[in-house]
């Protein structure tokens, strides 16, 4: 593998001086671009775009033929785990993922086997291999994975849900299988990020998208201790270079303090916090990424380039911040106005680095 020609993510991550605040966006890889539609219409679906490696190379590298980001992120989906376990992932046009075999018991729990992820998920790994390849060093590559009480909610709910009736019954009426489950996929997303690392990625993030449904004490209980657990398990150092660690848990900045008492490296912010008020919780303890609230890159090129100077300015001077948006980058955002946001952290931020 070639040597990095540009780290300053990695360093970021790890609270070591860069030259500017590097900056990548969550979904930067997808609809929004047009590229990306025509390769996703030459695998035939989701799922086959999903698993074809050389496929999902290219859709990889896509958004950074187009902007001078500072991380490619494996393009994979959060679901790959619980297709592996046997539930029959599948996507519904317009509805988003569903489960031919959804979770609905203790004995269903009992059954569902933890994937060997050079088996039944190779061609994640093979993917890794890869973008790795053919990024020759260009930027580090972001490995992934749901959380496990996220990935819960789908096998459970059997897709998307917004009430979260059948999971939160588990949990209230059956809490002994909800911790099975959860422990089963901790487990199982442990050997899946180490395999990750493995393969090549230098640094992993873990999406608990659905953390923030719950009350502080079911926080703490059915997402944030199993997350926990996943951070102590991961290969944090490989071939002599550290792997940095980032959970984001969307809608979570009321727990700000737990998370970064995780052991993690990093803590992924939406937008609905001051990113000012989370360096002073936690900013000496972690590195912080975030946080534009992602309609605003429907906005004109002055009022992007005005949020992005006052995120800078909200987290000030220092080392440890990682640029992107709250969650991912919409659909129907123009492509040149991802661009705008991308300039416009690398121009905006040196003055904060000294």
């Amino acid at each position: 593998m070639k040597p990095l020609k540009n780290d300053r993510y990695l360093r970021a991550l790890l609270k070591q001086p860069v030259d500017v605040t590097p900056v990548w966006m969550m979904r930067q890889a997808g609809r929004y671009l047009p590229e990306y539609k025509a390769t996703r219409a030459q695998a035939g679906d989701f799922m086959a775009l999903c698993t074809n490696p050389e496929l999902a190379c290219e859709v990889t590298l896509q958004p950074l033929r187009r902007f001078k980001l500072d991380a490619a992120i494996l393009f994979s989906d959060i679901l790959t785990i619980p297709d592996a376990m046997g539930l029959g992932l599948y996507f519904e046009t317009g509805e988003g993922p569903k489960f031919q075999h959804p979770v609905a018991s203790h004995r269903d729990v009992e059954n569902l086997p933890i994937p060997d992820p050079e088996l039944g998920l190779g061609y994640v790994m093979d993917a890794v291999r890869t973008i790795r390849k053919n990024l020759e060093g260009e930027v580090p590559l972001i490995g992934f994975s749901g959380s496990p009480w996220t990935l819960a909610t789908y096998m459970v709910e059997g897709g998307s849900s917004k009430a979260f009736t059948k999971i939160k019954k588990m949990a209230f009426a059956e809490p002994k299988t909800l911790h099975l489950l959860l422990d089963k996929l901790a487990d199982s997303v442990i050997l899946y990020l180490n395999a990750q690392i493995a393969a090549g990625a230098q640094s992993v993030m873990i999406f608990d998208t659905w953390g923030g449904v719950l009350c502080p004490r079911d926080y703490k209980l059915f997402s944030l201790q199993y997350m926990e657990k996943i951070v102590a398990g991961l290969t944090r150092e490989y071939e002599g270079a550290r792997i940095p660690v980032t959970l984001f848990t969307k809608n979570g900045g009321m727990w700000l303090e737990s998370i970064a008492a995780t052991g993690c490296d990093a803590v992924g912010l939406d937008w609905t916090i001051d990113i000012a008020d989370a360096k002073a919780r936690v900013g000496d303890k972690v590195a912080l990424q975030g946080n534009m609230d992602p309609s605003i890159l429907y906005a004109p090129k002055e009022r992007i380039e005005q949020e992005v100077a006052d995120i800078l300015a909200g987290f000030g001077e220092g080392e440890g911040h990682v640029f992107n948006l709250g969650h991912g980058i919409h659909l129907d955002v123009p492509p040149e106005h991802a661009g705008y946001f991308v300039e416009a952290v690398h121009k905006l931020s040196k003055p904060y680095h000294k």
